[in-house]
């Protein structure tokens, strides 16, 4: 495997970590509008995720910096021609932690309600956004020559990105019910889990339409189908096994049956992708992949020796903090 090739795979684990992880922030954060009942329970679910949230995000800015350093052609490709999305994404999150932050600053219910509001719709949007840039990559957009999009409304907005950008909201919501089994406890335990056993229906139908129209839309299961089509029925098990542990109470184990829903889901769009970064909907030729839109020799060979001196370092950090504030959040001496 070459350079080019390892920090492909490098940007898609950072991915699959940010999915994984702030996916259940996501989840939580929409689950604030269903499950909860009271301010307090609001507060409750905020809380925990509360040690966690900004940090996940961190494999979000990663992700974003590898791929601006490793591929600077599919960063400049990327953001250019998603700029309007991106920028709500970026809105949505800056609101997100902003909310976090100051509904507790002032004793009022409006003021409490209006930054719930935020909170909601800040975990709402990046998701749903996500998936339909992520989706609208592998249907393949309008790329020229000089790697420009030149695209329509309906490039980025058609019923299959609308579609993937559905489950995988629907995907984080889940995770995020299931992340609050594992963490709360009593009556809004129990609400979460209930959600949970429905919701997860409501995913497996959403994936199984998204499945559908990627085989008529993409080439998902025809460029690589000895590991994209065993990649899929992985999923389907691992979200038939989440069912099952769900009615058996089993929440740690249906967490991470969502975990790997998410994670598999995310690992087929990357490998349905490689060795393209983009896909040219004018022609192949005007592909991007790792070797046209990659940054020179020495500059991957230098992020490679940064990246692991570092990243031990790092996830050192985050596993700590995951033991550190392990315990279940019950509303006793509630900090708002």
């Amino acid at each position: 495997m070459g350079l080019s090739e390892l920090w492909f795979v490098l940007v898609a684990v950072l991915f699959i970590g940010f999915f994984f992880l702030e996916g259940f922030d996501f989840g939580v954060g929409m689950a604030t509008r269903f499950v909860a009942r009271n301010d307090l329970e609001r507060r409750m679910m905020i809380n925990t995720i509360g040690p966690f949230w900004d940090a996940n995000e961190v494999w979000l800015l990663t992700g974003g910096g590898a791929i601006f350093a490793a591929f600077p052609h599919w960063y400049a490709t990327m953001f250019s021609g998603y700029y309007i999305p991106l920028v709500f994404v970026l809105l949505a999150l800056i609101g997100r932690g902003v909310a976090f932050e100051f509904r507790g600053k002032v004793q009022h219910a409006s003021w409490a309600k209006s930054w719930d509001w935020v909170v909601f719709l800040g975990s709402l949007l990046p998701p749903f956004l996500f998936g339909v840039l992520f989706t609208s990559m592998l249907r393949g957009m309008p790329i020229d020559e000089n790697m420009n999009i030149h695209a329509s409304f309906s490039d980025y907005v058609n019923v299959y990105s609308v579609v993937g950008g559905v489950t995988i909201t629907l995907l984080c919501f889940l995770h995020g019910l299931l992340f609050l089994t594992l963490k709360t406890v009593g009556e809004l335990q129990a609400r979460a889990r209930h959600m949970a056993k429905t919701v997860v229906y409501v995913v497996i139908a959403s994936l199984a339409v998204f499945t559908c129209l990627s085989y008529v839309e993409t080439d998902l299961f025809t460029v690589r189908p000895g590991v994209t089509i065993p990649l899929v029925a992985a999923i389907v098990v691992c979200y038939g096994l989440g069912i099952v542990f769900l009615k058996k109470h089993r929440d740690g184990w249906s967490f991470i049956m969502s975990g790997l829903g998410i994670a598999l889901t995310v690992t087929t769009i990357f490998t349905a992708l490689f060795p393209r970064v983009m896909i040219s909907s004018l022609g192949s030729a005007y592909n991007l992949t790792v070797y046209n839109a990659s940054s020179g020799h020495y500059s991957l060979k230098v992020m490679t020796i940064v990246a692991v001196t570092l990243l031990p370092f790092v996830l050192g950090y985050q596993i700590w903090s995951y033991y550190v504030f392990r315990k279940r959040v019950d509303g006793k001496g509630m900090i708002y």
